[in-house]
């Protein structure tokens, strides 16, 4: 079993900052990609921000400049610095990765965690 964890998650004001973790648990033999995603009210899920196991991120162009993505391989944690947050950056949090479950560590599947309600507002 392989467990996605997020934390971090609140109510924040305009302009504020806040700091998302995911921790993987269980089963982890190897992980590779790493994912933000987020789901606004009435909105599709969309892909925040990724970072591959050799650092290499990328982000929606939404969020460039803002939001910093960043990975502790050895915890098999991945993070979202989120500065100057909008009220459109309301939205569940989820974090995704390819973690492979068993010792075939070419055998990698997707994973996702429940999310983190992240609330800007006045």
């Amino acid at each position: 079993q392989v467990h996605l964890v997020e934390s971090g998650g609140g109510l924040v004001q305009p302009g504020g900052s806040l700091r998302l973790s995911c921790a993987a648990s269980g089963t982890v033999f190897a992980i590779d990609g790493m994912r933000w995603y987020r789901q606004g009210p009435g909105k599709e899920r969309e892909l925040v921000a990724t970072i591959d196991n050799s650092g290499t991120t990328d982000y929606a162009d939404a969020v460039k400049g803002r939001f910093t993505i960043s990975r502790d391989n050895a915890k098999k944690m991945s993070f979202l610095q989120m500065n100057s947050l909008k009220p459109e950056d309301t939205a569940v949090y989820i974090c995704g990765a390819d973690i492979a479950p068993t010792i075939q560590l070419s055998r990698k599947y997707d994973y996702y965690g429940q999310g983190t309600q992240v609330t800007v507002s006045s």
